[in-house]
């Protein structure tokens, strides 16, 4: 087939059919379950897709490079599949150096296509978070993801700074959003900025230990039971009592 004719919605179209005859119908139960809502699943399981998923990268960004991979997984993340969305996540994972300013306002615009907070955190974790780790200017759109009505946007602006706070990145940054957040009654979003105190607490406990002892009588109990998970027992004990 001439190369003319393998414009991004064919092959968006070819993957979403090999999604579809090769998912696992015994797995399908487990991912409903995992869930514990309606999920729009074709049942494969992670490490299978993704080394799919990275055969398909390998052979599209040799023959027509890196924009078109964007382009496909641009495709694939507007489908309301599961796997689809995350294989797209799984084209682009380990390759965000690669991407640029228009690319993180595209990815950024996947937001309002989520389905669930598996392909949300797929996305933000895996692609959003460590391109504004590796530009720290671009810290400043979780505030506004922050303010928005959309739950996954707030949700957003505490999981994209996770990879950050794993190399002591953003704690004044984190401190803003959890004032912000901390009166958030949507528990996806609590989850989020639990997940992200946590992991603040695990790899900054000096800063962040004394900040959790700060807010703990304001903080729902979700955000500080989440935010201290990885600290010592006594130290636990203390930001829980």
């Amino acid at each position: 087939m001439a190369k003319s004719t393998l414009t991004p919605d064919y092959i968006a179209d070819h993957i979403r059919r090999v999604l579809k005859d090769g998912g696992s119908a015994p797995h399908s139960a487990e991912v409903q379950h995992f869930f514990k809502e309606e999920i729009q699943s074709r049942s494969w399981y992670t490490a299978e897709l993704r080394r799919v998923a990275r055969r398909f990268r390998r052979a599209i960004a040799q023959e027509r490079g890196m924009e078109f991979v964007v382009q496909v997984a641009d495709k694939l993340f507007s489908d309301c599949m599961l796997e689809e969305k995350v294989f797209a996540v799984f084209l682009l994972e380990d390759q965000t150096s690669e991407f640029g300013t228009r690319d993180f306002r595209l990815f950024s615009s996947w937001l309002d296509r989520i389905s669930s907070w598996a392909d949300h955190d797929a996305l933000v974790h895996d692609v959003l978070g460590p391109m504004v780790s590796a530009e720290p200017a671009r810290c400043s759109q979780v505030f506004v993801w922050a303010k928005s009505r959309n739950r996954w946007r707030r949700r957003a602006a505490c999981v994209a700074l996770i990879r950050g706070a794993r190399k002591k990145q953003f704690f004044p940054e984190i401190k803003r959003l959890t004032e912000i957040l901390l009166d958030d009654d949507d528990d996806m979003v609590q989850k989020g900025l639990g997940w992200l105190l946590r992991e603040t607490a695990k790899h900054d406990a000096k800063h962040t230990v004394p900040y959790l002892m700060k807010i703990r009588k304001r903080a729902p109990r979700l955000v500080l039971r989440t935010a201290s998970e990885t600290l010592p027992p006594a130290t636990r004990k203390r930001v829980l009592a």
